[in-house]
């Protein structure tokens, strides 16, 4: 899925459409999600702080993630990639493989590329986005194939000539060069992956160790036998926030951890499981990293259980300087609670406070950045409809009103405890002028060693 994020806001906004947009969050600590191809042609990308966005694309739209709205969409092409093969890998809302021959859909290169042509057309259908494809005979090679195939194509990589394509590419590109591997290549003279293979495997184990050294030699010479895998336990819940600021107020801090675990038990009553280990963490102002954990007797997901224990972990660890990132996670998980536990927390068992309405998750590691009107959430006015908000601040908040299906809207500023302005849940994506609404959906997909 590529520029998911982005190309999922002007899909769903009209006056954004062709423009630069930028996700990710909006504080002074925040960092970029995506940005929409426009964006990137001002040297915008992934994982950049905002403030260095800002400064090189100025006039882009700056939007707030709006994550159960990917979700959804996300949802939809999996469901596509499910009806072709039982073998289905989610690794991320954007990125997928599958096994095409587990399921029958393929058998040679041509059925495959029937395939990948008829996926795309169905996610253009059902999402009002664009997908491009990658078919090979490996996960790895899957993936770059998929690199290759975009913006809104399909690369076919055939059997016989991965060794000639791999070659002159960076070490980067191969499973587990990140940068500090690619930057310990690089010392030994190693930039390219024909350059991994000329060192030969003895050398890459004297550089990086056996395990990785002999993964890494193999990758090089394109085999990757890695199965697909359809479905990845969940092996810990978490959530936790980035502050604009650093916290240096030790009940504050308490305060915050209290907050987090209530946030944590409700993901994870979200998604039916309970958990033994609850863990506390902690980066502090120099940017060093703590992390502490407590296992309980069995599984829990009650928050007194959960915000008992994160408190006694707290105070195991030294904030004095100030505190930028707190995260409070449950691990060791369970489908059943183990009701004796409760007696572990003292008084009531309490109940969770509901959702703040706006606030955003902590998938991207961001704290809410406005308690109600988000940058480019939706909102419902009870005279003009749906918008969505461009902005707020004095007392302010500025909405843009248009649909996924309408012209671009005019935009109306209003107080921000306007009684006839109200949160809203986001419209579905519908196709445009006969065409797409944006470009974005890449499900990598991966077919059976034995065939392209």
């Amino acid at each position: 899925m590529d520029a998911f994020f982005a190309s999922a806001e002007q899909a769903s906004k009209p006056s954004l459409r062709g423009k630069a947009v930028v996700v990710g969050g909006l504080g002074p600590r925040g960092v970029v999600a995506t940005a929409s191809y426009e964006a990137r042609v001002f040297g915008v990308h992934s994982a950049m702080p905002m403030a260095q966005a800002r400064r090189l694309a100025p006039n882009a739209a700056y939007l707030v993630p709006r994550f159960g709205f990917y979700r959804s969409i996300s949802e939809q092409v999996m469901a596509l990639l499910r009806a072709l093969s039982p073998l289905v890998e989610p690794l991320s809302l954007d990125e997928a493989f599958v096994d095409l021959e587990a399921g029958g859909a393929a058998w040679d290169e041509g059925s495959a590329r029937l395939v990948g042509e008829k996926l795309r057309a169905d996610i253009r259908a059902v999402t009002a986005l664009t997908g491009s494809v990658g078919l090979a005979a490996s996960k790895m090679l899957a993936k770059i194939a998929s690199e290759q195939a975009k913006p809104d194509g399909l690369v076919v990589i055939d059997p016989g000539t991965e060794r000639e394509l791999l070659g002159p590419m960076s070490v980067r590109i191969l499973p587990g060069v990140g940068p500090a591997t690619g930057d310990h290549l690089r010392r030994a003279g190693i930039h390219t992956v024909e350059e991994i293979v000329e060192a030969g495997e003895d050398e890459l184990v004297r550089l990086l160790g056996k395990a990785h050294g002999h993964g890494l030699y193999a990758m090089a010479l394109a085999h990757d036998e890695r199965p697909v895998v359809a479905e990845r336990e969940t092996k810990s819940v978490s959530v936790e926030d980035t502050y604009d600021v650093d916290i240096h107020d030790r009940l504050r801090v308490g305060m915050e951890v209290q907050r987090l675990a209530d946030r944590c038990v409700r993901r994870l009553r979200g998604a039916g499981l309970s958990g033994r280990t609850i863990v506390l963490k902690v980066r502090r102002y120099d940017f060093s990293t703590l992390t502490r954990s407590e296992t309980l007797r069995g599984p829990t997901d009650d928050p007194a259980v959960v915000r008992e224990a994160a408190a006694r972990l707290l105070e195991s660890v030294d904030t004095t300087g100030g505190v930028r990132l707190l995260g409070v996670g449950v691990s060791g998980l369970a489908d059943y609670t183990q009701e004796d536990l409760f007696a572990q927390a003292a008084g009531d068992l309490g109940e969770l406070p509901e959702e703040e309405p706006g606030e955003v998750a902590a998938e991207k590691d961001e704290a809410p950045v406005e308690r109600r009107w988000v940058a480019g959430h939706d909102v419902t006015h009870a005279e003009f409809g749906h918008g969505w908000v461009q902005g707020s601040g004095l007392g302010r908040v500025t909405v843009r009103f248009e649909t996924p299906d309408s012209e671009p809207g005019r935009v109306r500023t209003f107080r921000v405890d306007d009684a006839s302005l109200a949160v809203a849940e986001p419209l579905p994506l519908v196709a445009v002028g006969g065409g797409v609404a944006a470009s974005g959906l890449r499900p990598d997909s991966c077919s059976h060693p034995h065939h392209p």
